[in-house]
This record gives C-alpha cells, structure tokens and sequence, in this order.
C-alpha cells in the first residue's frame, strides 16, 4: 500500500495527520481491516495534533468490533474530548504524598467492554489491583461512566462583594426523580481538546454568563465521583466586574442551553449555602474556598492590587 493512500485530509488545525508517525503507524499495524475502520470513523479528518491524534487512534482501534465505525465518528467530538483527557491524566494528577505510589503489575487490566456510546461512553472494565497486603485482588468488573475533563468557574466582584450563580435545568435530577430539576451552579463546561483549562475557564463564562472574565485563581482539581464517573474538574474563581445588571439569560442554541445568571452578594449567597439551597458539588466547594480567600481579595482589590 503506497503512502498517499495512507495520508488522511488536513484538519483545520492544520495539522497533517500522516501514517507515517510512527507511532499511529504501529496502532494501525498495517492491517487494511484496521485502517479502514480508523479511516471511516474520523472521516478523515485530523486530530489537533499529534498526540491526540494518536489517543484518539487508540480508543477507535479498541471498539472495533463493539461499536460501528458510523457511530464513533457522530460522536467524535466527545471523543476527541476524551482522548484531551488521557493525555492530560497521564502527566498531571495530585503529587506524591499520604497515598500509595502505584508501580507496574499494580493494576492489571483486560480488554475493556463498551456497553453504550453515546455523547457519553458506558464501559465494563476487568482489572486486579494490588492489595495493601502486596497480595493481588480477585479479578474484578466494574462499570465506569466515562466523561471527560470540564472547568467549572465563579465568578466574583472583590469591590462589590458578590458573586454570581446560574440556573439550568439538568436531567441528571430528572433521573434521580427530583421534583425540582432546576439547579443553581457555577458556570461550568468541558474543556475542548484544543484547549487549556484555563481557556476553557474563560470561554465558558463568556458562553454561561455573559461576561469577561478577569484574572482566574484555581481553586482545585479533583474527581467528583470516583467510584463510577471518569470526569475530572478544575475549579476556578474569576475575578470579575459585576455591576447591576450583569446577570441576564446566555447559553448555546445549538447545544440546547438555556442558563439564567442570578447575582447575589457574599452574605445572601452563604445563607443560602446555610440553609441547604445549594445542591451542586463544585459550587459547594467553590463557596467554601472563597470565604477562606475573600478578606484577602478584598484587601488586594482595595489596594489595587487585582
């Protein structure tokens, strides 16, 4: 097989995704089944670079045979996004410290099976661990909800005091069985695969709320729901100008959002808290964190300094 068959169409990015990274070359392993499969579910289309490229290379490789190749590329947005997410895990995380440092033949993993693909992935994975004894587990399976890695951002006037929340409705109470599905939040969004947090921090809030945001200051970063839910957060607050009227109704048409932006001052918001009004997790930590922080932002932005 010559190589201009083998060249995939330049992405936007304009990166020229080639089989000759030999890297996804070796993924592909010259098998025309395989190419072709690769071919069909990213349309030809390039990743944003080559790493992801190669992650993306990667997942599609693993669902041939599970999930058809029409599928993954009508969702190749989220996957893109997840592949952003691998390579982000695989070089950040928390630093050494109380927790054991994992090594190799620590967690032993089988082939992963898909069960759902959708907007997001439902997979069945087959592993062993070590035990705290140095023995191994039991070969275990567990369903994981797979997401990707998302911002979350709070926006907050240091000279006014106040902050601003927004309303959406999610579907997630819906499941629950929630009378009221309607959630107060903080702005909150994936991060693209072409994006910094920091980026996606900043695009989301314009996107939310309507606004531009100042400096950001990371709060932290975690998982949410480690038991069952891939999705990792970074949570910020921004400083930012939030003057009478600044709270309106944003969103995306074209993803279906329909956001109110609710302002409220320091106080009002921690009563709230108090009284059990909020239910969404990053906000809860977010709120918590800035009424550590707030008498120094408040000073600083006093002096001139923010």
């Amino acid at each position: 097989m010559g190589q201009a068959a083998l060249e995939v169409t330049e992405g936007a990015a304009g990166m020229d995704a080639r089989l000759d990274d030999p890297a996804l070359a070796a993924l592909i392993g010259g098998d025309p089944a395989r190419l072709a499969f690769w071919q069909a579910a990213t349309g030809g289309q390039a990743a944003p670079d080559a790493a992801v490229e190669r992650r993306l290379a990667a997942d599609i490789l693993a669902a041939m045979g599970q999930v058809p190749a029409g599928r993954l590329l009508a969702r190749r947005g989220p996957m893109l996004v997840r592949a952003a997410s691998a390579l982000r895990a695989a070089t950040g995380g928390a630093p050494r410290g109380l927790r054991r440092e994992a090594g190799p033949g620590d967690v032993v993993e089988g082939p992963r099976r898909i069960t759902h693909a959708g907007f997001f992935a439902v997979e069945v994975m087959d592993l062993a661990f070590r035990r705290f004894d140095g023995g191994m587990s039991p070969r275990v399976s567990r369903e994981v909800f797979v997401g990707c890695d998302a911002v979350t951002v709070l926006p907050y006037d240091p000279v006014r005091d106040r902050l601003l929340l927004v309303e959406q409705m999610r579907t997630a109470p819906v499941a629950r069985g929630e009378a009221n599905p309607w959630l107060l939040e903080a702005v909150a969004g994936r991060i693209d695969p072409d994006e910094t947090p920091e980026a996606a921090a900043l695009r989301e809030t314009r996107e939310e709320a309507g606004l531009d945001p100042g400096p950001l200051l990371k709060i932290a970063e975690y998982y949410p729901t480690t038991g069952a839910f891939s999705e990792y957060l970074y949570s910020f607050l921004a400083l930012t100008d939030l003057p009478d009227g600044a709270a309106g109704i944003h969103g995306v048409a074209g993803e279906a959002e329909d956001i109110r932006g609710h302002l409220l001052s320091f106080d009002a918001a921690m009563a709230r808290l108090a009284a059990r009004e909020f239910t969404c997790g990053p906000l809860i930590l977010s709120l918590h964190w800035l009424a550590g922080a707030r008498a120094g932002l408040r000073a600083g932005a006093a002096g001139g300094a923010i």
